[in-house]
């Protein structure tokens, strides 16, 4: 079923249910809004008040901490971007509606401003998890690594439309498990990091090669980037399969133009042509599935052999596409437990009138050489120019991330939008829901503000709390005392957000311990003493 509403859905204001402890507790304006002038604020989170951001927020990362210490007040925050009292993370400010119950899990994105940002948020677009280091950062989901689940993601830099760096896989406590590197001299790229039960990942990775480019108007003596898939063993790093694309695929199966990109004309190595453009690649048994933008594509291929089994789509396809379904630019290929195919079809620069992106899912019948769309998922006018994706989840909702539209939207199994969230930054690589349970070992980063809400009153004080990543946080309890050995329960409080602000009377010390929903304690942060 088709869902092209074009009329905005209504917003439904999210936020926390009733709660006696949660109404009273009074909720601080954002430090940019306050200027944080009136009082002293005091940092805890690490063994000490001077470490707390480094010690709360870095400790137990193999990653390097790209600055200095943090001064106690929050950096300068950007248009359309969040900063908060206990860390120098920021989250874009988000916009959500919800119209019925979403799937389970967590949001995980790649927002980015001036670099792909990693974030899992919830449904009323709270962080739960900011990457510290700001890498840029791609593909941040949930996978399983050895029967286990575990965080992944690409970092790197950006590099003429596609990326180079490495894979990174995270356990449940933000610890590295393993970085995988493409081989053969190359890089991996931004577009994939997808891990296979058999202890494998993979990837997607590009090269130069020269390539004869009269037949598309290019130079005879050109040169063009190739698309490169490689199958890694996580452990070992060996490369298992390194697939070309211009061993099977030739150059007159682009639909991009050679002179579309400034500076990559094909002219020399240093000005390649991308005729490819891979950006997808999945496990397909004895086969995989491999999105090429550029030739709007799909390609399955032999793992052993490394031959085109069948196109589907683009300018040679080998099975008949629908003319209602035809996709172009398109992204995220994905083969579904039930045999069938999603993709996101960015469908830009042969858009007709009231056209614009949408999730696919596709029936292929190979014998028969054919394919049926089953599903469509457009909503609202979005089209992403570039980037997006399509997952379908456990309980049949789909989540359609729009790319360079910056948002993501859950539709029913049959078209029906029930959440939306924007904002999401300039644009989104791709968006998963995902389940996760994580508790890191760094300590909960604590901030004291003397003076109360209000911020003249010497009897009160505002603490400041968060504990970036942990997922099962329901409650605060802040412990005050004249000193780190005399100190008593001064307050409870539901958790209210990334960082919840909690008013208590003024005291020298100060812990705040981290509550599950049962009441047991999770985490504690250091004593900050003023």
């Amino acid at each position: 079923m088709t869902n092209n509403a074009n009329e905005p859905h209504p917003q439904a204001a999210p936020g926390p249910g009733p709660d006696a402890e949660a109404s009273t507790e009074p909720q601080a304006a954002s430090a940019p809004e306050r200027g944080i002038t009136r009082r002293s604020l005091i940092v805890g989170g690490g063994v000490t008040a001077a470490a707390a951001l480094v010690g709360g927020f870095f400790a137990g990362r193999a990653f390097p901490y790209p600055g200095t210490a943090p001064t106690p007040s929050p950096t300068p925050e950007p248009k359309g971007w969040r900063s908060y009292h206990t860390s120098e993370a920021q989250a874009p400010r988000v916009s959500t509606w919800k119209s019925a119950q979403t799937a389970s899990g967590h949001l995980f994105v790649d927002p980015k401003d001036d670099v792909f940002n990693g974030m899992i948020m919830d449904d009323a677009g709270e962080p739960i998890w900011i990457e510290p280091t700001r890498a840029d950062l791609t593909d941040l989901r949930v996978q399983r690594f050895e029967g286990e689940p575990v965080l992944t993601y690409w970092s790197g830099k950006s590099v003429a439309y596609h990326g180079e760096g490495s894979g990174t896989i995270l356990d449940t406590s933000y610890r590295p498990v393993a970085t995988v590197n493409a081989g053969n001299g190359l890089k991996a790229d931004l577009h994939e990091f997808n891990l296979t039960d058999r202890g494998t990942a993979l990837i997607t990775a590009y090269g130069t090669a020269s390539a004869d480019l009269s037949a598309i108007g290019g130079p005879k003596e050109g040169y063009v980037f190739t698309g490169h898939v490689q199958e890694i063993d996580v452990r070992t790093g060996e490369v298992l399969l390194d697939w070309n694309s211009l061993d099977h695929v030739p150059v007159t199966e682009t639909h991009q133009a050679v002179t579309f990109t400034e500076g990559h004309d094909g002219s020399s190595p240093e000005h390649a042509f991308d005729y490819f453009h891979v950006n997808g690649v999945d496990d397909d048994g004895d086969a995989l599935l491999i999105s090429a933008r550029h030739t709007w594509c799909v390609y399955r291929i032999d793992r052993t052999s490394g031959a085109v089994l069948w196109r589907f789509g683009g300018k040679h396809s080998d099975i008949s596409v629908p003319e209602h379904a035809v996709f172009s630019w398109q992204h995220d290929v994905r083969r579904q437990p039930d045999g069938s195919i999603s993709l996101y079809d960015n469908h830009v620069e042969v858009k007709t009138k009231g056209e614009a992106s949408r999730g696919m899912v596709f029936r292929l019948d190979e014998s028969a050489r054919s394919a049926k769309l089953l599903h469509e998922y457009a909503y609202g006018g979005h089209t992403g120019t570039a980037m997006g994706s399509t997952q379908l989840l456990e309980n049949g909702h789909v989540l359609v991330t729009w790319g360079t539209d910056p948002a993501l939207t859950e539709f029913t199994r049959d078209g029906e939008a029930v959440y939306e969230m924007s904002g999401l930054g300039k644009n989104l690589y791709r968006g998963w829901r995902g389940e996760w349970h994580a508790r890191p070992r760094t300590k909960p980063a604590v901030a004291v503000e003397r003076g109360g809400a209000g911020g003249s009153n010497d009897d009160r004080m505002l603490v400041h709390v968060s504990w970036n990543g942990a997922t099962d946080v329901h409650r605060w309890r802040v412990l005050a005392g004249p000193d780190a050995r005399r100190l008593a329960v001064a307050r409870t409080a539901r958790r209210a957000g990334f960082e919840t602000s909690i008013e208590t009377p003024a005291h020298a010390a100060v812990r705040v311990e981290a509550l599950d929903a049962g009441g047991r304690v999770l985490g504690a942060s250091a004593v900050v003493t003023s």
